[in-house]
């Protein structure tokens, strides 16, 4: 039970905001990523493999926002665990 009801409200808003915008910025950022490099176009309609079904393998590029997601969690957590170590939390 906290002292004050609205702080739970506000956890909640702080929480909740964060990933609504991350989950709504990856979506635009899934369905706009137009950024190409020289021959995407040729690796995405080559097809690699075939399996059974009807299933094609293709070597599609990467795409650039998800790069920058995993750069980003790489960074967050290494800063993270220096923060941790720099401010003597004991866990």
């Amino acid at each position: 039970m906290r002292i004050f009801d609205v702080l739970n409200l506000q956890h909640f808003v702080l929480y909740l905001f964060p990933a609504l915008a991350f989950v709504l910025l990856f979506a635009l950022a899934l369905g706009f990523h137009h950024l190409d490099r020289p021959g995407a176009e040729e690796r995405r309609e080559r097809i690699i493999e075939r399996y059974p079904g009807g299933i094609e393998g293709r070597n599609a590029p990467f795409p650039f926002v998800l790069v920058l997601i995993v750069a980003g969690t790489v960074l967050w957590c290494l800063l993270y665990i220096v923060g941790i170590g720099v401010a003597k939390v004991r866990i």
